[in-house]
C-alpha cells in the first residue's frame, strides 16, 4: 500500500466512523478537511510505515471510538493539533483560513507537553479542548515504545503521571483507562 493509499483508507475510516457517530454532513466533510491538512506536512517526508504518518486520522479516531460524538470543530482540532513534533505543526494562520476560527482558537489554546505549568493549562481549557489534548497525546503515547530511549521514556512517564493522567482522570472514564494501561506497559518497559 503506497502513501497516498493508506492516506486515503484513513479518510475512509474517519468518514465512515464520523457517520457511525451520526455527525451531519457539514461536519464531516470538516474532519475530512482537517485530517487532510493535518497529513500536509507529514506526506512529503514521512515513510508510510512511520507511526508519525496517519496521527492526525488516529487522533481523531481516538475521540470518535472512546469518547463518542463531538463537534465537527472538536474533531477537526484533533486533525491538526501536534504535539509532538514541530515541524509536522500546521500555522494556526493555515487552520483559520482553511477550518475556521473555532478550531484555529481551540487549536491555540492547548499547551504542549514540556510546559511548566502543563496540569494546570490542562485543566483550565474547556472539556471539549481537554479532550483533544487527551485523544492526541495519546496517540503519540501508544507509539512512544518505538523510540528507543530509556532516559526519555522516563521522562515522558513522569509527566504523564503528574499531568496527562491525573487530568485524563478529571475528564473522561474511557480516557481514563487508556493511560492508566499506557502508565502500566510502560512501567513494565522500565522495570
Amino acid at each position: 500500500m503506497t502513501n497516498v493509499d493508506r492516506r486515503e483508507a484513513m479518510a475512509a475510516s474517519l468518514e465512515g466512523a464520523a457517520r457511525v457517530s451520526e455527525l451531519s454532513a457539514p461536519a464531516i466533510d470538516l474532519v475530512v478537511r482537517a485530517y487532510a491538512l493535518g497529513m500536509r506536512p507529514r506526506a512529503a517526508v514521512l515513510d508510510e510505515h512511520d507511526p508519525a504518518f496517519l496521527h492526525p486520522g488516529r487522533s481523531v479516531l481516538v475521540l470518535l471510538q472512546d469518547v463518542g460524538p463531538l463537534p465537527g470543530e472538536v474533531l477537526a482540532a484533533a486533525a491538526v493539533h501536534e504535539s509532538e513534533e514541530a515541524r509536522f505543526r500546521t500555522s494556526l494562520e493555515h487552520v483559520r483560513v482553511e477550518l475556521g476560527d473555532a478550531v484555529a482558537d481551540l487549536v491555540g489554546s492547548l499547551p504542549l507537553p514540556g510546559d511548566e505549568a502543563l496540569a494546570e493549562r490542562l485543566v483550565t481549557l474547556d472539556d471539549d479542548a481537554r479532550l483533544v489534548a487527551l485523544a492526541e497525546r495519546l496517540d503519540h503515547l501508544r507509539h512512544a515504545h518505538l523510540r528507543h530511549d530509556p532516559a526519555w521514556w522516563r521522562a515522558l512517564q513522569t509527566e504523564v503521571e503528574s499531568a496527562w493522567a491525573p487530568v485524563a482522570e478529571r475528564t473522561h472514564p474511557r480516557l481514563t483507562d487508556r493511560y492508566r494501561a499506557w502508565l502500566r506497559a510502560m512501567g513494565r518497559r522500565l522495570g
